[in-house]
């Protein structure tokens, strides 16, 4: 830090406000201290930082290990929030989502000193490992359903919400009722959905076709949907996502099916592959990136406030459809531009404090 405060003219007091970004210090000074940084190739020693300051600076995120769109959004948006506010992170993955592989990973992020955890909680279990983590470590849980238990602050999508707007666009064009293929019904998104899509059919008085959970891929989508292919009353299908969707695309194809002529089909998430799905899908958005950064402003709130009894949050935030080529009219075709339609904008908190 002297090498620094030698090159660019400044005591070492200097050095060390521009290091703790400190406003009081002029702009032209700060720029010749962090050039000389530069020029030294200086790095702060973050071990010796922590002890100073017992802050780490790092964040723990649990994650479990998949490929699914939604989960590994949540894990990107939460990263690069944490990354936008200055803090490192730690990834701590789960081979499940049980009680005994989150509390082992919750083990390994405390040995890096992490001020606090944002878990990925599709399943109850996760929130539920959250309530043993140690006194004074700060938690959040992200994704999964909504929740009466006031013990851990949650940050969610209203999957109940993006599934009525989806089965009511599909009212609203014309057909007489909304056929679904769910997710895995252990998943409390999954759930979610299928009583939106159900509450919407009954509030309308159309009939409310049965359901079969499945799994979130595109081979469940395709094996359900050749089901629903061979009944000519299926006019439009509404999907858990967008790999469930696409498994449907495929089996309307290879049935003769015409979309969105004659069955109109909606998925959920709008992952980046959903406008190049042929047709493009119509779907319902949900924001990872706004996600990510509610999630983080959870956390950091926990950690400023430690110990002071005030409840934790439980943040929902809004989706949105976005209505492409795959829905029209019963029996006719509309050319439709990729838009959000019904509902609020992405980030809109529904949640309480």
């Amino acid at each position: 830090m002297r090498d620094v405060a030698r090159l660019a003219g400044v005591s070492h007091q200097t050095v060390s406000r521009v290091l703790n970004e400190h406003p009081n210090v002029r702009p032209e000074t700060r720029a010749r201290v962090l050039e000389a940084m530069r020029a030294l190739n200086y790095r702060r020693n973050l071990a010796a930082r922590t002890l100073v300051t017992r802050r780490s600076r790092t964040l723990g995120i649990i994650g479990f290990e998949t490929t699914l769109f939604g989960p590994a959004s949540m894990l990107y948006g939460i990263e690069a929030a944490a990354r936008q506010a200055g803090y490192f992170v730690s990834v701590a993955t789960v081979p499940n989502l049980d009680r005994r592989s989150v509390l082992d990973a919750v083990d390994r992020l405390t040995q890096q000193s992490v001020e606090g955890i944002i878990a990925i909680a599709p399943k109850p279990t996760v929130t539920t490992a959250l309530l043993q983590v140690p006194a004074g470590l700060a938690s959040v849980g992200v994704g999964g359903g909504a929740t009466d238990d006031d013990a851990v602050p949650t940050v969610r999508i209203d999957n109940g919400a993006g599934a009525r707007l989806a089965t009511q666009h599909l009212l609203d064009l014309g057909h007489p009722t909304v056929h679904h293929v769910a997710g895995p019904i252990d998943w409390p998104e999954a759930y979610e959905r299928i009583e939106g899509w159900r509450r919407t059919l009954y509030d309308a008085g159309a009939v409310v076709p049965p359901v079969a959970p499945g799994a979130w891929t595109a081979r469940s989508g395709y094996e359900q949907g050749m089901v629903l292919a061979r009944d000519p009353s299926v006019t439009a299908i509404f999907c858990g996502n967008d790999q469930i969707a696409l498994g449907v695309l495929r089996a309307l194809h290879e049935a003769g099916r015409r979309v969105p002529e004659q069955v109109s089909v909606v998925g959920f998430d709008d992952t980046p592959d959903a406008e190049y799905f042929l047709p493009p899908l119509t779907t319902v958005r949900q924001d990872f990136a706004e996600l990510g950064r509610r999630s983080l402003r959870v956390l950091l709130d926990q950690i400023d406030r430690q110990g002071r009894g005030r409840s934790p949050d439980h943040v929902v935030l809004a989706p949105e459809l976005v209505v492409r080529a795959s829905t029209a009219m019963p029996g006719r075709a509309r050319r439709r531009r990729g838009r959000p339609s019904g509902g609020a904008r992405p980030g809109g908190p529904g949640g309480r404090g």
